[in-house]
């Protein structure tokens, strides 16, 4: 008896290819700048495999030049010492909508980073 829902092989790839793009971003913690250029090169490489990994390429794009501005305003704030704080905060939301969508990318979804502004 076959499965209606079974995934093709290349959906499949779609999907990893997908959450290695979201979980890319944590290499930034590792080698300085990965996390802004691995996601970037991985999506322009994969995205016409496939609408997921492009979808789930934009939203990367779109949350890192976010993540960029955010983190512009927090070194102004930090002139006033408040942008510390805010810095801190905004790191451990990369780490964990990196982590969220890579999930949700596993599953198949296509998951919009909160607080993030559509440039793509």
């Amino acid at each position: 008896m076959s499965d209606s829902n079974a995934l093709s092989p290349q959906d499949i790839r779609a999907r990893q290819w997908s959450m290695f793009i979201h979980f890319s971003i944590l290499a930034g913690y590792i080698v300085p700048l990965a996390g802004f250029i691995v996601p970037i090169l991985l999506w322009q490489i994969k995205k016409h495999e496939h609408p997921l990994i492009d979808a789930n390429g934009k939203n990367v794009v779109n949350w890192l030049i976010t993540f960029c501005l955010f983190a512009v305003v927090c070194w102004i704030l930090a002139l006033v010492l408040i942008g510390f704080l805010f810095l801190w905060i905004l790191g451990i939301l990369n780490i964990v909508f990196a982590i969220i969508g890579g999930l949700k990318a596993n599953d198949g979804q296509v998951w919009n980073y909160p607080f993030t502004i559509r440039f793509l």
